[in-house]
C-alpha cells in the first residue's frame, strides 16, 4: 500500500513537472523567459522545454484607461505572459489640440505598432501601451502646434508621415516599429466650421462670378472678331467688285477705242480715196452730232449756232461732196 502511493506521489510529481517544464507557444506569439531572476531567452512559436521552478516566463503588466458608456473613466490592469508579434491597431481617444492660429481643433488618431524585439519590449519600457498612447499624444500635440488650421486640414498626408517618423525614432528603444499614423478625424469648433463654411460659400460664389465674367469676355471677343471677319470679308468683296468693275470699264473703253480707231482708219481710207481732208470730215461729224444733242430736248426754245457756222457748213459741203462721189 505504502509502496503504490509512493508511486503515484512520483507520478503526481511528474506530470506536474512535464506541466511546469513543456511550454507550448502559438504562432505569432513568444514569451519571455527569466531564470532565477534574470533574463534567459526568448521562446519561439512551437514546443519549448525549460527547467521547472527555475526558469518563469516573465510576467507582464498593462494598465489601460477606458471610458464607460456613462462618461466615467475606468482603469483596468491586465496581466499576461504572452506577447502578441502581429502588427496591433490602436485606437486612440479624441484629445483637444491647439493650431499655430490658436484654434482648439478635436483630433483622433489610429496607430499601427508592431513588436520586433520582445526583451527590449518588456525590460526597457513599463506598460508599453500606455507609453505608446501618451508619446503619440505628445507627438500629436507638437506636430498640430506647429500647422495653422487651414494647413492641419489640407496636410493630413504630411502630418501621418511625421507622426510616423517621429514615433518610430522614439519607439526603436523600445523594440517596437510603428508602421504608420492615420488621423480619423479632424473636428474644429462649431463656430469656426460655420465661419469655414460661409468663406467656402463666398468662394465658390467668387468663382462662380469669374467664370461667368470669363465666358462674357469670351463671348464678346468671339463677336467681335466675327465681325471683324465679316466687315473684312464684305470689304473684300466690295473691293473685288470695284476691281471688277473698273476692269470691265477699263475693257470697255479700250474696245471702244479700238473700234473707233479701226473706224476712223476706214473712214479714213474711205474719205481719202475723195482727196478730202479727213479732219475736216470728223469735224463735221462731231458738230452735226452736238447740234442733235442741243435740238433734243423738249423745252428748248432758242437754238445758237456756233460761231464758227461756216467752218460746220463747209464741212457738210465736205460731206455731200463726199456722198457724190
Amino acid at each position: 500500500m505504502d509502496t503504490l502511493l509512493l508511486l503515484a506521489l512520483l507520478a503526481l510529481i511528474a506530470i506536474i513537472l512535464v506541466f511546469a517544464g513543456v511550454k507550448v507557444v502559438p504562432q505569432s506569439e513568444t514569451r519571455v523567459i527569466e531564470r532565477l531572476g534574470r533574463f534567459h531567452s526568448v521562446l519561439s512559436p512551437g514546443l519549448n522545454l525549460i527547467w521547472p521552478f527555475i526558469d518563469k516566463p516573465k510576467t507582464i503588466y498593462t494598465r489601460r484607461v477606458e471610458t464607460a458608456l456613462n462618461g466615467r473613466t475606468i482603469v483596468r490592469m491586465t496581466t499576461t505572459c504572452s506577447i502578441d508579434l502581429r502588427e496591433q491597431v490602436y485606437d486612440f481617444p479624441s484629445q483637444q489640440v491647439i493650431t499655430k492660429d490658436n484654434v482648439t481643433t478635436e483630433i483622433n488618431a489610429l496607430l499601427y505598432f508592431q513588436i520586433v524585439d520582445p526583451k527590449k519590449s518588456v525590460y526597457e519600457i513599463d506598460n508599453l501601451p500606455n507609453a505608446i498612447e501618451k508619446l503619440t499624444q505628445t507627438s500629436l500635440r507638437n506636430v498640430i502646434g506647429e500647422l495653422e488650421l487651414d494647413e492641419t486640414l489640407t496636410s493630413r498626408d504630411t502630418i501621418n508621415s511625421r507622426l510616423q517618423s517621429i514615433l518610430d525614432d522614439a519607439t526603436n528603444k523600445w523594440g517596437v516599429k510603428v508602421n504608420r499614423v492615420e488621423l480619423q478625424d479632424i473636428t474644429p469648433p462649431e463656430s469656426v466650421r460655420e465661419a469655414m463654411e460661409k468663406q467656402m460659400q463666398a468662394e465658390r460664389n467668387r468663382r462662380a462670378e469669374i467664370l461667368n465674367a470669363e465666358g462674357e469676355k469670351k463671348s464678346l471677343i468671339l463677336r467681335s472678331e466675327g465681325e471683324r471677319e465679316s466687315q473684312i470679308n464684305k470689304a473684300e468683296a466690295v473691293k473685288q467688285a470695284e476691281i471688277l468693275r473698273a476692269e470691265g470699264v477699263s475693257r470697255a473703253k479700250v474696245l471702244q477705242a479700238q473700234a473707233e480707231a479701226e473706224a476712223f482708219t476706214r473712214v479714213a481710207e474711205a474719205i481719202k480715196a475723195t482727196q478730202t481732208d479727213p479732219a475736216s470730215y470728223m469735224l463735221a461729224v462731231k458738230y452735226i452730232e452736238t447740234l442733235k444733242d442741243m435740238v433734243s430736248g423738249r423745252d428748248n426754245k432758242t437754238i445758237y449756232i456756233p460761231y464758227e457756222a461756216s467752218g460746220i457748213l463747209s464741212s457738210i459741203g465736205s460731206i455731200k461732196e463726199i456722198f457724190k462721189q
